[in-house]
């Protein structure tokens, strides 16, 4: 099973529920001779509208967060300290302002690390998530078992306060404790019928 993931799927206002289910997905680079590059997405941040003092969009629209309230299914990337691109997917309906930013892929930890591993930087910022941006996803039918993801506060969000820092709104897993598909396809082996006293 492989498929693109439309934007429809991502308009529902379930912010935090959005970033857990994204978690197996695949973030799909394609590169520029063409080639693509799929990753595992292993760790993701939920920042849920203009309340949520952690995210951009406590100040309200700007320029910069406008991309934020639009319909979710394009791609908010923006600089972080002045070194690192962040990306994030914008989620949830039109003027609802939430994004999940995308920390984590197989091989690959830490936000800084993931987009100059893909080539992500702001040219993307306000594209789609899409084949036409160069940059999507795609559900390969990887199921996360509840029990293998951890929920933990997000990282850097101090200066939110005590409520919104503390929202375990951080999910991950570890990809290598997913059971492998042919353990999953092999069927249980029976177990050899008792012999009963007396048989020959």
């Amino acid at each position: 099973m492989r498929r693109i993931i439309k934007a429809k799927e991502l308009r529902a206002k379930k912010t935090v529920s959005l970033a857990r289910w994204l978690l197996g997905k695949h973030l799909v680079r394609r590169r520029a001779d063409g080639r693509s590059d799929a990753r595992l997405i292993t760790e993701v941040e939920a920042y849920d509208g203009e309340r949520d003092l952690a995210c951009h969009a406590r100040a309200g629209r700007t320029a910069r967060t406008e991309i934020m309230y639009g319909a979710g299914g394009a791609w908010y990337v923006y600089l972080c300290y002045g070194v690192h691109e962040m990306l994030n997917l914008v989620v949830g309906p039109r003027d609802w302002p939430a994004a999940v930013l995308i920390r984590g892929v197989a091989g690959v930890a830490g936000p800084g690390r993931l987009t100059r591993t893909l080539a992500i930087d702001r040219t993307l910022n306000s594209t789609a998530a899409s084949r036409a941006s160069g940059l999507w996803l795609e559900d390969r039918g990887v199921r996360v078992p509840r029990r293998l993801v951890r929920a933990t506060p997000r990282i850097g969000v101090d200066y939110a306060g005590d409520v919104w820092a503390k929202k375990r709104w951080r999910f991950t897993f570890d990809p290598s404790a997913l059971p492998s598909p042919r353990a999953a396809r092999r069927p249980a082996k029976s177990k050899p019928a008792r012999r009963r006293a007396g048989a020959r």
